[in-house]
């Protein structure tokens, strides 16, 4: 059986000192829910050493929210992999819809972040999903498989035992509009059969595969009770330590 995954994407918000005040106050709220699903905080970049000194003596992980292609060089404004791991860093999320959409993040270049992820030893949460006009137009399940087939091309399926991936349907996202528990069901069924024929089944079978389109403490228990949605890339809902220590009590308690 696969363990719920719950990672929190703050995005553009909270530096070091928001991030001393949700994470003092977060931990104090977690018990043992840890043991029962994995939970993960993302700060941006200037907020992660402070979170690392934080969780250093906790079961949750740490999380960058993208990660440069590049080792090291003149890369105004990059990251590399290497000073991720020098913070305490264990995942990156890559392909985030507003880093495909806002910034021009193409397949093939989250493609070759993917890679240097997997390379440090780093466990990427690799989102996918389609925006409303491609679902109402029928090409859901063509732009996932563009979207997987693209991100995971040239990688061995070995190195993927690890992998997590966010489908995040983009018209749900910071919306307040949810896909039904069965609209997000189904759409993981898609991805996983996607996966399968890129990695193959049994590894497929093992991959988590998180929803990530508003997910909140009141549409949680209906969501993870799906036999293939396992966790939650949470966006709002994960700026309040209540709230996101809610999801994780409602995972913990399935």
């Amino acid at each position: 059986m696969r363990k719920l995954i719950i990672a929190a994407n703050w995005k553009m918000n909270k530096g070091p000192q928001e991030t001393e005040s949700f994470i003092t106050e977060f931990n104090n709220l977690l018990q043992s829910e840890t043991d029962q699903v994995d939970v993960v905080i993302s700060p941006s970049f200037i907020s992660l050493p402070k979170a690392q000194e934080l969780l250093a003596d906790t079961a949750v992980g740490l999380s960058a929210q993208d990660v440069s292609d590049q080792d090291s060089g003149a890369y105004t404004g990059e990251v590399s992999v290497s000073m991720l791991k020098e913070v305490g860093v264990e995942y990156v999320i890559l392909g985030h819809s507003e880093r495909r959409t806002l910034y021009g993040d193409t397949d093939a270049f989250i493609n070759s972040k993917l890679k240097k992820t997997l390379e440090a030893g780093l466990i990427p949460i690799f989102c996918i999903g389609e925006t409303l006009e491609e679902r109402e137009s029928g090409k859901l399940e063509s732009v996932l498989e563009t979207q997987i087939k693209g991100g995971l091309a040239g990688i061995v399926a070995a190195d993927l035992s690890e992998l997590v991936i966010a489908y995040e349907p983009v018209w749900a996202i910071g919306t307040g509009v949810t896909a039904t528990s069965q609209q997000a069901q189904d759409t993981h069924v898609i991805v996983r059969r996607l996966l399968a024929e890129q990695i193959g089944q049994e590894l497929s079978d093992k991959v988590r595969i998180q929803y990530g389109g508003s997910v909140k403490p009141d549409n949680a228990k209906e969501l993870f009770s799906q036999p293939d949605i396992d966790g939650a890339l949470v966006g709002g809902a994960s700026l309040q330590p209540d709230s996101f220590y809610a999801l994780a009590e409602i995972g913990a308690n399935l």
